[in-house]
Formats: C-alpha cells, structure tokens, sequence
C-alpha cells in the first residue's frame, strides 16, 4: 500500500509539474471564478466589505447642497429645560419652532408609544378624588397638544420593527400607500427578500394619526458598522418605507412610495422623480461624508429664535436625541462614531446630490468575468518569464485592479477588486509555486553538475599533479648531475604556465669529454604538449647515447623518430648542442628556435649560425652545425619565449633589451645566480598577471680544461 501511494504522489506531482503548471492553475480558476460570481457579499464578504470601507474612507463624498438638517435635543437643551423625557408640549413648542420657517419636511426620530406621564389627565390619576384631581382632568392632554402641532406641520413619525413582542409594541400600524409592482408574482405577495417584522414599535394611535407619514428606522448591523439601510420593510403584511425615504415622500409632496420588484427581489424604489436601485432586499448603500457639524443645531437655539428666519427654509428637518447617554451612536463605514440618525441624513443628501453608490447583481458576474480574463492572462504569460520578472509584474496588476476600483468608486460603483485580485493572487500563487519548484530543481541539478564538475575537476587536478611531479621528476638536476666536475657549470629552470607544460631541457655526458645539452619548446599547452615533450626529451636522450657520428646525425635521427611518435601533428622548437669540456669547443644546432646568449667579459652576443626549421615539420632534413669555441668563464644563456614574452596586466612584455641588461650585469656570476636573477626580474615584471607561457632557462658556464 504505502508503495502505491508513493507512485499515486509521484503521478500527482508530474500533473501539477505538467504545462509549467498551466492546466493546475487553469483548475484552480474555475472555482474561484464561481467563489467571484457567489450572490450577495461573496464567499468572503469581511474582505471584500473592508475594500468598500477604504473606498470610503480615502474617497469620502463632498457635500453639496446639505438638504438636512438634524435638529439636537443636545447637553445644552437638556440642562436649560431638565432631563429626558421632556413634555410633549414643549415637543410640540420645538414642532411650532420648526414649522415656522417652513422646512418642507420634519421627521421625529423619537419613539412614544406611551402616554406623557407629565399630562395633567396622568398627573390626575395619581391624585385622591377632590377639587385638583378634577381640575386636573379638565386641563388638555400632552399629547393631544403634540398631535394639534403636527397637524400644523408635515411630520414623519420613526417606527422600530421587532419580531418578537415588546412593551408597547403592536401588529397594526397606519401606514402611507405603497404601489408594488412586481413582475411574475400573485396578487398581494411581497417581494422577497425584504426584512420582515412581526410587530412595531411606534407612537401612540392619536400621533399616528396626527402625522403625515411613518417611516422604519431599523438596520441591521454589520459587526456593529452600518453600511446598508434599508429602503423598504414589512410589519406583518403591510410595507412601510424607510424614515428617509417617507421624508423625501412628503417632502416631495408625493402620495405614494412606488417599489418595483420581481421575483429576484426589489429592483428599484421610486419617489416623485427620485428612482434609486437597491438590493434584492431592499437596501441601498451609504455614501458617507466626513463628518459635518454644521449639519447640527441645538434644539435650544432653535427654541431660544438664536437661528436666522430662513436657517430651516426648504430644508428636511430631523428632530433626535444626542445628549450624553441618550444618543444611539452608530459606527459607519469610514470608521465614524456618529448618533444614528447621522446615517439618515447622509443618505437623504446623497439622494440629493447623486451620489449614490451602487452595486448591481451585475457587477459580480462583471468580476468573475475580468478575474478569467487576467486569469487567462496570467496562465499563459507568468510560466514565460523568470520568477524575478513575475513578482513586479503580479504587484503592477493588484494596482491596476485597485486603481480601477477607486474610479469606479468615484463614479458611484462598489468593484470588488480585493475578491478579483486575491483569486489572482492565488493562480500566481499556483504558478509561482511551479517555477519555484521548477528553479529549485534546476538548481538542484546544476549543483549535482557542479559537484560533478568539481569532483571530475578534483580528479583531473590530482592527475595533472602527478603529470608534473612524473614530468618535474624526470628532469635531470643539475646540483647533482656532475658531482667532481670542475671543467663547467651548469643550471636549468622550468616553470609551467600550468600544472604540466611544453618547455623542455635535458643534459648529459656522451662520455668523458663530451657534454650533450638541449633546450625546447613545444607547441601549445597543458598535458598534450607535456607529454609531447616526455618523448621529445626520451627519444632526444636515446638517439643521442647511441654513439652517433655527430651533432647533425643526432638532430636529423631525432626528427625522424618524433615524426612518427607524433599522432597530434606537434612540433618542437629547439637548441641542442655538445660542449667539449677539454677544449670549450661547442657544437649548436637550432631547429627554429632563439639563438642562445654568449656571456663574454661582461658583453651579451646572440650566437647567430644556420638555423633549420622545428623538429617535426620536414622529415628529411640535415640540420646544419655551428662551431664556437668559449674562453675560460664564457656563459651560454639558452631561453624559450616564456622568459622574453611574459607580460605584465597591462599587457607589455618582458623583451630582450630587458633580459640582455640584466645578463649584461652579471658577466661573472655562477650559472645558479644567472638563473635566479632571470626567474626573479621575471616574476617583477609579471606580478599579480597570470603566466602567459611556460619559462625555461638553461646557463652553461666554461670553466677551462682541468688542472
């Protein structure tokens, strides 16, 4: 079992690796397009409800033509005519108050479902039997007197829905006409959706009847924020508009609230010449404004006459409670502590202004739409581009997208660009995972290359180090080739520019007298010049101990045998020669390479001669000898072109001006301080450069025959 479900892992892993992760993006999509298009807030309606409040609070809307205003029963009314409740007379005093300037509307956000308690008919009933009880009695009613100023005015009276039984609610309201028109649907059916109430919470029948309309002031809270109010309700089976928009009903003058509604729910709600669409419920969102103080005005100052004739004119008046611990505060969507019926007056001015936001059923299936195309997008773009390049690519189109919601904002439409770019977020998500993946193990593999590399690299560099101990070794070391000898001096270098190189030298006694010397170079580099020059040296040695006639049969032997141990088609460029120890004569052949320096009492000469061409390059050719004969302390100095063409950084060779100064200066020095001075004016030249080329140097120094 558990080796099936590794292969089960392995076939799941090679489709979501399949398509660069295309086809499992392209999966993902698909439910979270349908999550886009999901009714009403979503599938997750607290992001896409903190989008729309930041819209409001970065795009709060500009007041215009302030139509509302709320009328305070403040601290400063309370203190100047005493707690709360006050008499309905003097309501009704702040009713005359209002109505004088005409406002063309007045709503009371204020509940009185029970009698005055401060009426003289209430005062008589606690009162024994006798003159003052029924002097009492004959005296007018509190209420009565309210209900004579509200006849006077165009009152709208708050009603609080309830679906359980409260003191002093009831199932029978009076209510204003509401024309239904609902498509599809029985006669007297409400539309769904809207919030219904069993029973309401209102003022008492002799108020209702004295007032011009009634309107609910219930809204449900959203984790305690008020965002969407309710245009529309049911109490039993009878509709009752909202307090704004009966306001605007009988301030407009109009006699009926129309709602038009099918199936689906409410489409829109109508008033004169005032059409809003709204949610499926009935609801409409608000657009706040900062807050507005100059929206208020104290019920004291409107009662005191400390407010301009007109300051009322034409205006929808709300009369409320605000003093401290009356006041029914609300938070709204820009995060603004405000008394309740502050949600009510900025809706009624957004009315005014056209400022209305709206979200049509739409616009979610507007969302989805634009999530599958960037969607679309973003599959068959992101697996194209390097993870680096996908990152600023992915944060440019959530700006984009929120950038289109705050101007579809500014136009009055809620875009959910949150929803749409979180669903993005997620496919990137999926593709970004894939390319990660896909990088890792690409990176993976170019570390087990590179482990490869090093360890084959490690390998090679072992060998290589064991070529130029085996090619260093081979080497003949002068300090103890001749031990006794007092007739010359001798001393060689070779440095490979790498760990194995070309340059070559060699000597040895042809017998007691003779002394045969060689210095090379072989074309090109690294191990097959190395090895080139092991069997260059050998066979030069071997033809050269078989006691033949001369210089020039050793040279032309030596040629033809290299030529066919020479599968690479190398050459060699050489200096060979026999030094006669008795009589400092010397024999020089030079098969295409520099002409040696003759030390001589201080002064360097080029020992110039006949010259061939390099060994290997023409089969039958008789290399012609060159005859010198040294005086006692001459020098021969043979070098290959690493020592005059090594460079510095900057590219400027060593040269042979350079080298025959500084042999110029040491026309008495040993073949051992010749050598180290070269290697180490050299090393000066070059510094920190790599070694061009590798460097060999040989000084052979006569001393004269033996004593």
């Amino acid at each position: 079992m558990p080796r099936r479900l590794s292969r089960w892992a392995a076939r799941a892993l090679d489709l979501a690796r399949a398509g660069r992760g295309r086809p499992l993006a392209a999966a993902l999509a698909l439910p979270l397009a349908a999550a886009l298009a999901w009714p009403d807030d979503g599938a997750l309606p607290a992001l896409r409800l903190a989008l729309f409040d930041g819209y409001q609070l970065l795009l709060p809307r500009q007041r215009q033509s302030g139509p509302v205003q709320i009328v305070a029963v403040d601290e400063a009314a309370l203190k100047r005519h005493g707690q709360w409740p006050w008499p309905r007379t003097r309501l009704a005093e702040l009713i005359d108050a209002a109505a004088a300037q005409r406002p063309l509307a007045i709503g009371l956000d204020l509940l009185m479902p029970e009698a005055d308690a401060s009426s003289p008919e209430s005062l008589a009933a606690r009162l024994a039997p006798g003159a003052l009880r029924d002097g009492l009695a004959a005296l007018p009613s509190n209420d009565q007197a309210l209900a004579a100023a509200m006849r006077r005015a165009p009152v709208v009276l708050a009603v609080a829905g309830f679906d359980d039984a409260a003191v002093g609610s009831r199932d029978v309201l009076r209510a204003w006409p509401v024309r239904l028109t609902m498509a599809g649907a029985a006669l007297g059916a409400l539309p769904p959706h809207v919030p219904r109430y069993r029973r309401a919470l209102g003022s008492l029948p002799l108020l209702q009847a004295a007032a011009s309309g009634q309107g609910l002031v219930s809204a449900e809270l959203e984790k305690g924020v008020v965002r969407r109010v309710p245009l529309l309700g049911a109490v039993g089976g009878t509709l009752l508009p909202g307090l704004s928009l009966e306001l605007l009903r009988v301030a407009t003058g109009a006699d009926a609230v129309e709602v038009h509604a099918d199936a689906a729910g409410v489409r829109a709600i109508a008033v004169g010449d005032l059409r809003v669409a709204t949610r499926a419920d009935g609801a409409v969102w608000v657009n706040y404004s900062a807050p507005a103080p100059q929206r208020y005005i104290s019920a004291l100052d409107l009662m005191q006459g400390r407010l301009a004739p007109d300051a009322l004119r034409d205006k929808i008046v709300i009369v409320a409670l605000t003093g401290l611990g009356l006041a029914d505060h609300k938070t709204n969507a820009r995060g603004d502590l405000l008394p309740g019926v502050d949600v009510h007056a900025q809706l009624i001015e957004s009315f005014f202004d056209g400022a209305q936001l709206r979200r049509p059923a739409a616009m979610r299936w507007a969302e989805a739409l634009c999530f599958a195309l960037l969607a679309g997008g973003l599959v068959w773009l992101l697996p194209r581009l390097r993870l680096l390049r996908a990152l600023p690519l992915g944060a440019a189109l959530a700006g984009l997208l929120f950038g289109a919601g705050l101007a579809l904002f500014r136009a009055g439409l809620l875009f959910d660009a949150a929803g749409v770019a979180g669903a993005l977020g997620l496919v990137c998500l999926s593709l970004w995972a894939n390319l990660f993946g896909a990088a890792v193990r690409a990176r993976h593999g170019s570390e087990r290359a590179l482990r490869v590399a090093r360890e084959a690299a490690a390998t090679l560099a072992g060998e290589l180090n064991a070529a130029r101990r085996i090619q260093m070794a081979s080497l003949p070391r002068a300090a103890s080739a001749f031990p006794g000898e007092t007739r010359f001096a001798l001393d060689a270098l070779l440095e490979p520019a790498r760990e194995v190189g070309g340059d070559l030298y060699d000597f040895f006694m042809l017998d007691r007298r003779r002394l045969f010397f060689l210095l090379g170079d072989v074309s090109g580099k690294g191990l097959p010049a190395s090895l080139f020059m092991v069997v260059a040296k050998a066979l030069s040695k071997s033809v050269a101990l078989r006691g033949e006639a001369g210089m020039a049969a050793i040279m032309y032997q030596a040629n033809r045998e290299l030529l066919r141990e020479n599968p690479e088609s190398l050459f060699v460029t050489c200096v060979a020669g026999i030094l006669d120890a008795d009589s400092g004569e010397v024999l020089l052949c030079n098969a295409g390479h520099d002409a040696p320096r003759l030390l001589s009492g201080g002064c360097v000469g080029r020992l110039r001669g006949a010259d061939g061409p390099p060994l290997c390059v023409i089969e039958d050719f008789d290399y012609p000898v060159q005859r010198y004969r040294l005086l006692p302390g001459d020098c021969l100095c043979l070098n290959t072109d690493g020592v005059t063409e090594a460079m510095d950084a900057a590219g400027r060779v060593y040269g042979n001006v350079r080298l025959d100064s500084l042999l110029a200066g040491r026309g008495g020095a040993g073949p051992a301080e010749v050598v180290r001075a070269v290697r180490e004016d050299v090393r000066a030249h070059v510094g920190a450069a790599e070694p061009s080329d590798d460097l060999a140097l040989l000084v052979l120094r006569w001393s004269g025959p033996a004593a």
